[in-house]
């Protein structure tokens, strides 16, 4: 019997270590530790603040749905900026959105909803592993999603599609800095996606939600609006999502952008004018200082790298662990443990109470392989105290266990 598309939607993976930690009893009085999810723990800047209480008193009005043009023409400079892309018309290929999610679940109602192929079902290619938005929105747009496996590489996981999918295929997903590896797509990465959606006819939305936490200050991570100008590519079909959680550490703001082809965002307002996705009055003002000012982002920046420097030797001491580029978090290969990602996961918890994510909830399986398998996603978010315990945890079980198995 073929399931129900509720039955499709799978629970996310918040949801199934909730569901782990119930049936894990603790054997350890230590405190508990979180490095599961990726939400931003630094402080949010008091100016942020202070925008969204001076602008409070605009509530009393409807806000427009593209937004405000202030903040629009602030993205726009935001993007010429960081992205060295000065062209782009704020009315026309700037629409602010309610955080990310908001973003990259609408252009997939949008675009997959403007037509159908004549058989099949549309396809998008959604990173594996990879953030489960991608998927869902694929999947509530009436589309089937085809999960690439990004762990070998995206050229590898693209080079490796089927010749009869490609007729099928109206979106692809793409996440840089990529959520869990923290890997940056090269400017070779971008020329091959390009290529192949121009060959093709389908869209590309990159995901850059963690494009501002980099490690170094003089290599960026470069974005999909970049990476097309740098090829001489104009933006049809191409969509870029951004927003201000991990840069700002404003998650409770949910305010980003998408930028890019003027044709979708054109579906996308008409699109969020019956949604009801309007950004409140008091988070436009508050969005506007936040992407004009920098400072608090070096800060931001700053703190990662403190704490990376301190995790990164450490646990390549203990596991296998590719420095990520960008982004808080760190993808431990433990297959040395001896255990799987779910049972290291449930013993991490039982014996040091701190929570991580096994790799095995955040990818697919596709024929009989899940490129999670074995690894586990640490979320660098806390303070640098709280993260150098952790670590500390992690890396005492680690070394416990290759020594029974010694």
């Amino acid at each position: 019997m073929s399931q129900t598309l509720h039955e499709r939607l799978q629970p996310y993976p918040t949801e199934k270590l909730a569901a782990l930690a119930a049936q894990t009893p603790l054997r350890t009085s230590l405190p508990p530790i979180s490095f599961s999810w990726g939400e931003p723990r630094h402080p949010t800047p008091r100016f942020i603040e202070e925008a969204l209480a001076r602008h409070a008193g605009e509530i009393g009005r409807y806000p427009k749905v593209p937004g405000s043009d202030a903040l629009r023409e602030a993205i726009a400079a935001w993007i010429a900026l960081r992205h060295g892309v000065g062209d782009l018309d704020p009315a026309r290929e700037i629409v602010p959105v309610n955080g990310a999610k908001d973003g990259l679940f609408g252009v997939a109602q949008v675009v997959l909803g403007a037509g159908r192929p004549r058989e099949g079902a549309p396809v998008v290619l959604v990173s594996n592993p990879g953030y489960q938005v991608y998927e869902g929105a694929a999947l509530l747009a009436g589309a089937e999603p085809y999960y690439i496996d990004t762990a070998r590489g995206l050229v590898a996981a693209l080079d490796a599609v089927p010749a009869h999918v490609w007729p099928r295929v109206r979106l692809c997903y793409l996440c840089s800095p990529d959520n869990p590896s923290g890997r940056v797509y090269p400017l070779e990465d971008w020329a091959h996606v390009l290529a192949l959606a121009e060959r093709h006819g389908f869209h590309v939305v990159s995901d850059e939600c963690y494009s501002e936490l980099y490690f170094d200050e003089d290599a960026p991570p470069l974005g999909a609006l970049a990476a097309a100008r740098a090829l001489g590519r104009d933006r049809r079909r191409l969509l870029a999502v951004a927003s201000l959680s991990k840069r700002s550490n404003a998650p409770g703001l949910r305010s980003g952008f998408v930028a890019g082809d003027a044709d979708v965002l054109a579906r996308l307002r008409q699109y969020r004018s019956y949604s009801g996705g309007v950004l409140n009055p008091a988070v436009q003002g508050a969005s506007l200082a936040a992407w004009r000012d920098e400072a608090h982002v070096v800060e931001n920046r700053r703190l990662y790298r403190e704490k990376f420097d301190f995790a990164v030797p450490r646990l390549r001491q203990v596991a296998g662990l590719e420095a990520p580029q960008a982004g808080f978090f760190a993808w431990l290969d433990i297959r040395a443990s001896g255990l799987d990602d779910v049972a290291f996961t449930r013993l991490l918890l039982a014996e040091q109470n701190l929570a991580v994510v096994p790799g095995t909830f955040l990818a697919r399986t596709v024929g009989g392989h899940n490129p999670g398998a074995g690894h586990v996603r640490i979320a660098l978010v806390a303070s640098p105290e709280e993260c150098a315990q952790g670590v500390e945890r992690l890396v005492s079980l680690l070394r416990a266990l290759q020594q029974a198995a010694a």
